[in-house]
């Protein structure tokens, strides 16, 4: 069976369209809302620092929040929990389209995203209940595929949309897509019992906090998952400056006008979007750490290849390259914690990852900032491609011989 043949039959799923095609249009309003809420800032503002900042004001939630949404995701019925976080950033977009000073923007911003901090790790934890093992891979890949190809669509008519009826019917788009996501949801079969901590564990804050420390210990004590966290850790750090610093790169390293970055936006989406393609098309197999790693050693050394190259046709086919790993590594990462993590403990193990990227991706930033001041963005490229190679060398050494748990899914997944 082809990888086009599989995608169709994964959409046809009666089980997972209603989910697929909710993310879909939801997708689309997200891209829609987030360029718009840079036009608003901007020109609220008149000041590219503001923008940035409002990056920080999007991590800070998932620091404080997911800890607190793991413990929640593991005890409470998952579909509730995502059609409530759905109608809460409804609302909250809603607001968005009388906002009228960047700190009610900031704000919004804020717990948008903090909505977001229970639903995304909750959308991942219900994937195995809604397909069987053999789709797994075809699911999350089909799901990063077209929700890419919404996202390049939506990119290339955000602009003009936004400029003929401007930023606050924009944000009302977004908080129609999320009422359509709930809706999609709702027609989901997930038994309310799925995932949910026995009764006796919930009495008290003791409670609460005996099951964070559970689910921390669970990664500690997994190999797999104890050395992923600290490979993800370092890959984040790798990661978080280079891409907050490509539209610096383009302008000082490789000479291009402002319009010119949009060129390697794109060439990244291209690649993002045929990755899982081009990986569904060789194997169904996702349990091959080197299918994890190998994505890193490459775009590390992407990165460090980008430094050093000026023409804007080699930037951009090392960049198309950069998409095609990222996609596919994070395609086989969903897969492979989807299969691994049992059912109980799925929300809190995806919670606590969460934590440690956007930690190291807040603390990159930081010292990528200043690094680019005093030693140039190149170094930034050098410095943050070395790490992401060794990170992906490092997972090729530590987890050569793991033998992943085949059983596990199907012990876990509710027929």
């Amino acid at each position: 069976m082809n990888i086009l043949t599989h995608y169709a039959k994964i959409i046809a799923n009666r089980t997972y369209f209603p989910l697929w095609l909710g993310q879909l249009v939801s997708n689309f309003g997200d891209t829609v809302n987030y360029i718009a809420l840079v036009v608003l800032v901007y020109k609220l503002t008149g000041s590219g620092l503001a923008v940035s900042i409002t990056v920080v004001f999007e991590i800070i939630p998932v620091l404080l929040l997911a800890p607190i949404a793991g413990v929640i995701i593991d005890r409470f019925p998952r579909k509730a929990i995502l059609i409530l976080s759905d109608l809460i950033r409804a609302a909250l977009a809603l607001t968005l389209v009388f906002a009228d000073s960047v700190w009610q923007v900031y704000i919004v911003a804020t717990l948008l995203t903090a909505a977001s901090v229970f639903f995304n790790p909750t959308l991942q934890a219900i994937i195995p209940n809604v397909v069987d093992k053999a789709s797994l891979l075809a699911a999350n890949s089909v799901s990063w595929t077209t929700g890419r190809l919404v996202q390049i669509i939506a990119s290339a008519i955000a602009g003009g949309l936004i400029a003929a009826i401007g930023t606050g019917p924009a944000f009302g788009v977004n908080a129609l897509s999320f009422l359509f996501s709930a809706y999609m949801i709702s027609r989901l079969s997930i038994p309310p019992h799925v995932g949910q901590i026995e009764r006796a564990n919930k009495r008290g804050l003791d409670g609460w906090l005996n099951d964070a420390k559970d689910g921390f210990n669970y990664v500690r004590n997994d190999r797999f998952l104890s050395r992923l966290l600290i490979l993800q850790a370092l890959a984040s750090f790798a990661v978080g400056a280079t891409g907050a610093l490509l539209v610096v790169l383009a302008e000082r390293h490789l000479q291009l006008p402002p319009e010119g970055f949009a060129w390697l936006l794109l060439a990244i989406g291209v690649g993002a979007l045929l990755g899982p393609i081009f990986l569904g098309s060789f194997t169904q197999n996702y349990r091959n750490i080197r299918l994890l790693f190998v994505p890193y050693i490459i775009r590390g050394i992407g990165d460090i290849l980008i430094a050093v190259v000026t023409p804007l046709p080699l930037a951009m086919l090392i960049l198309f390259v950069y998409g095609l790993n990222t996609s596919t590594g994070m395609v086989i990462y969903n897969s492979l914690m989807q299969s691994q993590v049992p059912e109980q403990v799925r929300g809190r193990v995806f919670t606590l990852m969460d934590v440690v990227w956007n930690l190291m991706r807040l603390i990159s930033l930081g010292i990528g900032g200043i690094l680019v001041d005093f030693w140039g963005v190149q170094t930034v490229y050098y410095i943050g491609g070395t790490l992401l190679l060794g990170a992906g060398v490092f997972g090729l050494l530590l987890l050569h011989n793991y033998s992943f748990k085949e059983d596990l899914y199907d012990q876990q997944r509710v027929q």
